[in-house]
């Protein structure tokens, strides 16, 4: 077979610039997520059974039945769990995004993120901000009431602020943010506030009662990571925009379940490249230490597929105060990932770098000849369910997937 890699992978990060994702509203999962179903749990990275779950992921499904209604205490939880009753899936596969365990059950909220250029929807649920949270594999009485706050209180005002506004553009605010000061991953400062201050007046003005739209505005406010979840949304429409071009060496997925590091190939459809997921270089929260961490977890990489997070480090130089190094190293990271990635975006750019596109588009010839994968800022869970996060830090893929991923290309194309 006779094929233009180059020319694939340039149409596919074209593809990625090109895309403009626009967070319209909040809905539940089941409602607007294709094929999701009552018994049909969604979990973060790739593929993943029960007996292999990660303990965040098990903390998170625990809390999951639990609000879902099928078990009241998390032995209960577990037991229904374990016995194939209910059905796991990736939520990549399910046009979906979900930070750290990223599990999303049926009747959680979710933001609805559509790609205007394509009409591609995706989806992510509602962000609770750092520490003891579901997503970090917390599952207490205050987890689980803070996440019914959010389905029944915060969800339904953020939705219908949208709706009157007519949606978020998160190409153009992620471009201004990246200027302030934030990665667009782990640093979300300054998006966050933009996007509170675009929500705001719209929730005030349609809320039925002062103390709702307070309490609303305040915990969006508050929480640095509230747009998170719609940014990565938006991610999985710039990258699925460019995935399944013949002949495109391109990641269009990267993404880890705790367990497992895995990617997908935009000329390889959808089959997962996987390896052990590896531990997080990580600055620990007082009391914690590596001993305490689970592996690498999320869906959050997503950022760095689509060409910011920790490929655009160097935008956001105090980020090494939560996840360790220095400023320097902020900018190294970029710079590196220059040599990993086809071209430079064309609207997220870097101040620091003469406004320089952020390094876009991960080439699996890239990874391998260079060897040096993929760098990624992200949060750390405890390896036990019911804790949560604790530290935050920097982590590389594992060579393998990419290796693997190169071969089965040679493989598929004749080379």
């Amino acid at each position: 077979m006779t094929i233009n890699i180059d020319q694939a992978n340039q149409k596919a990060i074209d593809a990625f610039m090109d895309a403009r994702p626009v967070v319209v509203g909040v809905a539940k999962a089941k409602d607007v997520i294709p094929g999701m179903h009552d018994k049909l749990f969604l979990h973060a990275g790739p593929p993943v059974t029960w007996a292999r779950m990660a303990g965040p992921v098990r903390g998170a499904m625990i809390g999951a039945m639990i609000l879902e209604g099928l078990a009241k205490t998390a032995e209960e939880a577990e037991k229904r769990l374990a016995s194939g009753e209910i059905e796991f899936a990736p939520c990549h596969q399910y046009d979906s995004t979900g930070p750290m365990a990223g599990v999303m059950s049926p009747s959680m909220m979710v933001y609805i993120v559509e790609n205007i250029t394509t009409g591609y929807k995706a989806f992510s649920g509602l962000n609770e901000g750092r520490g003891k949270v579901l997503r970090m594999g917390a599952y207490s009485e205050e987890v689980l009431n803070r996440m019914q706050w959010l389905n029944t209180v915060l969800g339904p005002a953020v939705d219908t602020a949208l709706k009157e506004m007519g949606g978020i553009d998160l190409r153009t605010l992620l471009a201004k943010a990246l200027h302030m000061g934030d990665d667009g991953h782990n640093r979300l400062d300054a998006a966050s506030l933009l996007y509170t201050n675009l929500l705001a007046p719209y929730i005030a003005k349609n809320a039925k009662d002062p103390s709702v739209s307070f309490e609303v505005i305040k915990f969006l406010g508050e929480n640095a990571l509230s747009i998170l979840n719609p940014v990565m949304a938006g991610c999985k429409t710039m990258t699925m925009a460019g995935h399944n071009i013949e002949g495109s060496t391109i990641v269009t997925t990267m993404a880890r379940n705790g367990t497992d590091w895995g990617i997908r190939v935009s000329g390889l459809g959808d089959q997962w490249f996987t390896a052990p997921s590896p531990i997080v270089k990580a600055l620990y929260f007082a009391g914690f230490t590596e001993k305490d961490a689970n592996p690498d977890i999320g869906d959050s990489v997503i950022t760095e597929t689509a060409g910011i997070g920790g490929f655009a480090m160097a935008t956001a130089p105090a980020l090494v105060t939560f996840i360790g190094g220095t400023p320097r190293d902020a900018i190294n990271t970029t710079l590196d990932m220059y040599q990993i990635t086809f071209g430079e975006h064309k609207h997220f750019t870097i101040p620091f770098l003469d406004f320089r596109g952020t390094p876009t588009g991960v080439d699996l010839r890239k990874v391998v000849e260079t060897n040096m994968t993929p760098r990624v800022n992200t949060g750390v869970a405890h390896k036990d369910p019911g804790v949560g996060q604790v530290g935050a830090g920097v982590v590389s893929a594992p060579m393998k997937v990419f290796e693997d991923a190169l071969v089965a290309f040679a493989e598929k194309y004749g080379i």
